[in-house]
């Protein structure tokens, strides 16, 4: 090493001499060689001044004190330069390897939380969900019980990124954990409840909407943890109407009881469950109303519900230039007997 700087050191004085009385090109090209043996070395910017300071002083040993003064002021510069820059190198490379291992995560997530939508007759499933960024802090989930019930779940952890989704996962494999008998839905967020407090930092929330539906009599059984509420649609009156029950959000407290309601769903209609992702889209500078939510809705009707969610989504993904404010998942269940 010690003698390629030298030879690289010499070969730089020679390139300076010719340059500084000839000014021509074959001095810069030789030079734009040597620089890149300097960078293939790892040689520091710093060392590179230096070695034009050195080679200055024997050229021209004559020089006058202030020029060598301000060539010394140069030097101390490039030093701090050559620092800061190293730094940031590092916490580039730093960040390159955390987007990679965060995009990993994010892959892994997205195959650990994954869901197969029920094939159940008479009814009409779509569903859709989207991160804001690359981990998804939203959770949906069908369970199909013994006795032909379907479980439906949908979840919002209060915060973002690995947390979020490490919670979620959590959720997930509480889930898929219980017994395949039918459950009532506060049953099953007491239980989640117990599991978030317990399992959680004190400042990680989720909240969470747990219905359980019944093919043969139409009727879904539900209860919501401090989730948006869902709504349903009446085909025959082309009218939305909100439907939620009292309880906290999971993880605040270990004894919470949660209330059960029901809906008997009629041929054509819908329930319509979704994230804050969705009532909190924006327009500019504006918060859109619930009620645009369902204008949208209607213009699809008469698409397949999936189709339906799809192109709902599409239309607020536009309405915000395509840069979402936070996760977006809709899930639409219509009855076609």
């Amino acid at each position: 090493m010690e003698n390629f700087f030298k030879e690289k050191a010499d070969e730089y004085k020679k390139l300076l001499a010719e340059y500084i009385e000839f000014q021509d090109e074959k001095a810069l090209y030789g030079v734009e060689l040597v620089s890149k043996a300097f960078i293939k070395h790892n040689i520091l910017p710093e060392e590179i001044v230096n070695i034009h300071i050195k080679a200055l002083k024997e050229l021209y040993p004559d020089l006058f004190a202030s020029f060598e003064h301000s060539l010394d002021f140069l030097l101390e510069a490039m030093i701090s330069y050559g620092l800061a820059h190293q730094e940031i190198q590092n916490l580039r490379e730093q960040q390159i390897a955390l987007k990679s291992e965060i995009s990993v995560a994010a892959q892994m997530q997205k195959t650990l939380l994954k869901t197969k939508k029920p094939d159940i007759a008479g009814l009409d499933i779509g569903v859709i969900s989207v991160p804001a960024n690359q981990m998804n802090g939203d959770y949906y989930s069908f369970l199909q019980n013994l006795d032909g019930t379907i479980g439906i779940a949908m979840a919002d952890v209060i915060g973002k990124g690995v947390p979020a989704a490490l919670c979620m996962s959590m959720i997930k494999y509480s889930l898929d954990s219980l017994p395949k008998e039918s459950t009532p839905p506060p049953v099953i967020l007491g239980n989640l409840n117990r599991v978030v407090e317990r399992n959680t930092e004190s400042n990680m929330f989720i909240t969470m909407m747990y219905g359980e539906y019944n093919p043969e009599t139409g009727k879904l059984v539900y209860s919501f943890a401090g989730h948006e509420p869902g709504y349903y649609y009446c085909a025959d009156e082309d009218r939305f109407t909100e439907f939620s029950t009292a309880g906290l959000v999971l993880g605040v407290s270990e004894d919470v009881e949660y209330e059960q309601a029901e809906i008997e769903i009629a041929k054509n209609d819908m329930i319509v469950l979704m994230t804050d992702g969705v009532t909190e889209c924006r327009d500019g500078d504006r918060f859109i109303e619930i009620d645009e939510v369902f204008d949208v809705i209607r213009q699809y009707l008469h698409l397949s519900a999936q189709d339906m969610v799809q192109e709902v989504y599409r239309y607020f993904e536009r309405l915000q230039d395509f840069q979402l404010q936070d996760d977006f998942s809709l899930l639409i269940l219509r009855k076609t007997v």
